[in-house]
């Protein structure tokens, strides 16, 4: 039997079945069928690439299928996506490999019964390929929109509402671009000059982000958490819109910070490096185990301003001392970061719903822990209203001893969305290079009271 292939079905079903993150999943059944970098490539590949674009490719496979898809068994159903994003996105696979490699995937995944099947549906695909068409945008624009991205169409029309159709047709665009891997220096340890020069002798390249100190773009990284800079504790990986949202939040040394939604730390340890690691940071999550993530990580780091420790930021009563500067990184649908975990946009839009009342709660507990002057901040890693700018205007009418706090912005940086406040600001993949992305932010005003 073909690993990758192999690898990449046991994949995508654990997907399916545990609707896991698909990096956690594919790095760990990976490393469970132990191949080698060629064929760690391709599975790779194909379980990405069958996520992208699994209703494009269901779209066609239902074509020539006489039985309904939702019939299907899960493995019949993804070997079919499989063989089918082979035929369709993978130049450098012999069509009739795909099919082939398909027949002998089912029969040695219980699937024996469907094998013909599974040949003749696609062989049918590979005899129309020269006449496989979209449905037409002027007959339904929201299911073509949806066909052509592979993006549910409440997603599609949610954007459009929010950000308007030029601005949804290039995020429907981003969501099948590579997103890039950026990091952030640790100068506590390393100036950005001396890591640049020794990740570029490991065979990284790296190069500077010219309007946020110390952040790198990390070209051909390989495994880049194998790397000696990496393992010495000289970086952490981490997206431009996080590096930014920690620079308009500018904790200074020997303030008193609180993260309240730390897991797995990568805020805090950028705010604890902005801090010259002088002052305290109190980093909480809910899960013992995401806390052990940022105790690890700030360890690597050599960052020993971090107190990381067990605390459910919706329910906490407790009598925290007061913070200069507090942090609300909330839970959200994640709906920013789909070229990372494209996943993500086949959740249900039942599953976000509630998501907006949580962050409220998170936010307004949070906000007792601020000092008088002191700042807050509130950012989601989504682009969705109801949970970013909704959220953020319903604080300010309910909270009066909070004012919005301007964002002093670098000037490569533009607001992307109309009439966007000022202490507000959403990030676009397709705008700024960055992973969808929004902060708020606030002063208190009047005394802090317990």
């Amino acid at each position: 039997m073909d690993s990758a292939r192999a690898a990449a079905l046991a994949a995508l079903l654990h997907v399916d079945v545990n609707e896991g993150y698909s990096n956690i999943v594919l790095d760990k059944t990976l490393a469970s069928f132990s191949l080698e970098t060629r064929d760690k490539a391709l599975a790779s590949a194909i379980f990405y690439g069958v996520l992208e674009r699994r209703i494009t490719l269901d779209y066609f496979i239902s074509r020539f299928s006489k039985m309904p898809l939702k019939k299907l068994s899960p493995q019949v159903l993804e070997i079919l996506r499989m063989g089918a994003y082979q035929i369709l996105y993978l130049e450098k696979i012999p069509k009739s490999a795909a099919v082939n490699e398909s027949v002998i995937l089912a029969k040695e995944n219980d699937a024996v019964k469907a094998s013909g099947f599974i040949n003749a549906v696609l062989r049918s695909l590979i005899r129309n390929l020269e006449n496989l068409n979209i449905l037409d945008a002027e007959k339904d624009q929201l299911l073509s929109l949806s066909i052509q991205y592979s993006c549910p169409q409440w997603l599609i029309a949610l954007w459009q509402k929010s950000y308007g159709e030029e601005c949804t047709l290039r995020l429907l665009e981003s969501t099948f671009s590579k997103p890039p891997v950026f990091a952030r220096t640790n100068n506590i340890c390393i100036s950005e000059e001396n890591l640049i020069e020794k990740l570029n002798m490991e065979g990284v390249k790296a190069i500077p982000i010219t309007w946020i100190d110390q952040a790198v773009e990390l070209q051909q990284t390989g495994a880049i958490g194998q790397s000696e800079s990496y393992r010495e504790g000289l970086f952490h990986i981490q997206d431009l819109s996080s590096q930014l949202c920690c620079f308009l939040f500018h904790p200074l040394p020997g303030e008193r910070v609180i993260d309240v939604c730390s897991a797995p730390g990568g805020k805090a340890f950028t705010m604890a490096e902005l801090m010259e690691n002088k002052g305290e940071l109190l980093a909480f999550d809910k899960y013992k185990g995401k806390v052990n993530l940022i105790r690890q990580g700030a360890q690597r780091l050599k960052l020993s301003v971090i107190s990381a420790a067990v605390r459910d930021a919706s329910v906490a009563e407790d009598d925290l001392a007061p913070a200069d500067k507090v942090l609300c990184d909330v839970p959200c649908s994640g709906l920013g970061i789909i070229r990372r975990k494209p996943e993500i946009k086949y959740k249900l839009p039942s599953a976000i719903d509630s998501l907006p009342d949580l962050q409220y709660l998170i936010l307004c507990k949070s906000s007792k822990l601020v000092k008088t002057n002191g700042t807050l901040f509130y950012s989601t890693c989504t682009l969705n209203p109801k949970e970013n700018g909704e959220v953020a205007e319903r604080f300010l009418r309910n909270n009066h001893d909070f004012e919005p706090l301007p964002l002093n912005l670098p000037d490569q940086v533009c607001h992307a969305v109309e009439g966007e406040p000022e202490n507000q600001l959403t990030l676009m993949p397709h705008v700024h290079g960055t992973d969808g992305f929004f902060i708020a932010a606030f002063r208190r005003k009047q005394e802090w009271m317990s």
